[in-house]
């Protein structure tokens, strides 16, 4: 191995380092007090770097709450894919998918409803809301694989009701109303407008 490529690997794994110190201060930080009472100073204390360097990874607070959440999102995710696996009928593995990311949303409620506004209103060319913006994608996308194992159902009506699926979803973890409602009130309702969209009635 050449000493430019040495140093270019030193140099990268850094980088990972700084990062990993990074999200695991301002995980810590946000979950502990929220999002709205920590400080960019805070985390950078936390994680024994700069300001400056702080900025070079995530340049708002929010991108840093993006950067945060979408590693617990990935992660609920993943396990949300893995129990749709396992499960033959096609609402509950729907469901499956939803119910780990809800439990994520909802850690910390006013942290999950940020990230939620974050990701619609953040700048798309930030890549922590590009990433967020990708694992949205990707959850529908896991949705319609399931919707599919119904070989009646066609491509174009999984996309659309994946879509679908998606929007009830992210609509009753955000909206204001449901603040003080539990994580299983909030899976009911969404398993409820499902179970309706997924009828052959709601077809």
């Amino acid at each position: 191995m050449s000493l430019a490529s040495k140093s270019v690997g030193r140099r990268e794994r850094n980088k990972q380092e700084k990062l990993d110190r990074i999200t695991a201060a301002a995980s810590e930080l946000f979950s502990v007090h929220g999002v709205d009472e920590v400080t960019t100073q805070q985390i950078a204390d936390k994680a024994d770097i700069g300001t400056g360097t702080l900025f070079l990874y995530a340049k708002t607070k929010g991108e840093l709450l993006l950067l945060v959440q979408n590693s617990s999102y990935r992660d609920a995710l993943q396990r949300g894919r893995a129990a749709a696996e396992k499960t033959p009928d096609v609402l509950d593995a729907v469901m499956a998918i939803v119910r780990p990311v809800v439990e994520c949303n909802r850690t910390q409620i006013d942290n999950g409803r940020t990230y939620l506004r974050e990701m619609i209103f953040g700048d798309p060319e930030e890549p922590h809301h590009r990433q967020a913006l990708a694992l949205s994608a990707e959850t529908e996308e896991a949705i319609v694989a399931i919707l599919l194992r119904d070989e009646s159902v066609t491509e174009t009506q999984a996309t659309a009701r994946a879509h679908i699926v998606s929007a009830i979803m992210f609509v009753s973890m955000a909206v204001a109303a449901n603040i003080d409602r539990t994580v299983d009130d909030l899976l009911q309702d969404i398993r409820t407008q499902t179970e309706v969209l997924l009828s052959p009635e709601g077809a």
